[in-house]
């Protein structure tokens, strides 16, 4: 396929495969393992503006940045103008590229708040948030949508064009709405219709998981690039082999046991440098059901690692994938 590079507006990504923020998930260690995988730009989980308005540390400590991520997007949530301006001015001097504003998440409490996806059906307040981070960032703003709202509604179109008049760099589309989660099928065909109507890179987001995905989504729906999310769990890989084949090259042979084991191992290792061994055994279990997923005896080692309270014990469960 054709290679195609476009400017968020003064960060010029590598590749068009980008790494999606997601809670709980994408902190320094898995940040880290994608970029050097091939992920040219990699998110932060989603912090709370208002956490910073008030000075909470752990908003603060979400964007802690390692020397190893390579470019890296803030993703803020917040609806309140005066808040987003003051986290994008208190931001604008950190190592960041991007500043990210998340229009899709779906969690009920995020929406109460008017907040994340509660967003699509307030247009006129989604105008001022962007325009509030545009005025005051002094780097590149984006923003992460849903094609709607309610089951079965599209406004994708519609918003994206505020997002435009608004001044963002560029505008995310996951194929959902906010009622369906992660129910059913990504429509693609919304982030084709978004793209056709604004000038703005549309980079497509859901249901992208494998390296040939990400470039079936680059050439069906015209797409500029690909935020891939779920897809990148317990497979850095994937942004390997998405690069490899969009330059043209054979898909990569996948991972051996060893090489998941080693990789999980990494992940582990890098956490616990993080977050210490405590808090780094806990969150490391719901990796080792990810990166361990289609092995034999996988039931078996995810159902053992999620009792382990020691480090020395999760890493014999890992090594364990070796065998």
């Amino acid at each position: 396929m054709e290679r195609k590079l476009f400017n968020i507006g003064s960060f010029k990504p590598d590749s068009p495969f980008f790494l999606a923020p997601l809670a709980g998930i994408t902190d320094k260690a898995m940040r880290s393992l994608c970029a050097k995988q091939g992920a040219s730009l990699v998110c932060t989980e989603m912090v709370s503006a208002k956490g910073l308005w008030y000075g909470d540390r752990k908003s603060q400590v979400l964007l802690d940045m390692g020397k190893d991520e390579g470019a890296v997007a803030f993703q803020l949530f917040g609806s309140d103008p005066e808040i987003m301006t003051f986290a994008a001015r208190t931001l604008k001097h950190r190592d960041n590229v991007v500043l990210d504003l998340n229009v899709g998440c779906p969690v009920p409490k995020i929406v109460k708040n008017g907040e994340g996806s509660a967003l699509l059906k307030k247009l006129d307040v989604l105008y001022d948030v962007i325009s509030a981070m545009v005025k005051a960032a002094e780097k590149p703003v984006t923003a992460k949508i849903r094609m709607g709202f309610e089951r079965g509604t599209n406004t994708a179109v519609e918003t994206a064009k505020v997002l435009e008049s608004a001044g963002v760099n560029a505008i995310t589309v996951h194929g959902r709405t906010r009622e369906q989660y992660y129910e059913g099928r990504s429509d693609w065909q919304v982030i084709a219709d978004v793209k056709k109507n604004v000038s703005v890179p549309v980079i497509g987001n859901g249901d992208v998981f494998s390296g040939q995905d990400a470039v079936n989504m680059l050439k069906k729906t015209g797409c500029d690039g690909v935020m891939i999310a779920r897809g990148a769990l317990g497979n850095p890989w994937i942004f390997r082999d998405a690069r490899a084949l969009w330059e043209g090259g054979e898909l990569p042979d996948p991972p051996s046991k060893e090489e998941r084991a080693d990789m999980l191992l990494r992940h582990f290792d890098m956490v616990i440098a993080n977050k210490g061994e405590h808090i780094a055994v806990r969150e490391i279990r719901k990796h080792v059901g990810w990166y361990i997923k289609g092995i034999h005896g996988a039931a078996a080692l995810r159902h053992k690692a999620n009792t382990i309270t020691d480090a020395d014990e999760m890493r014999q469960i890992i090594n364990k994938i070796k065998i």
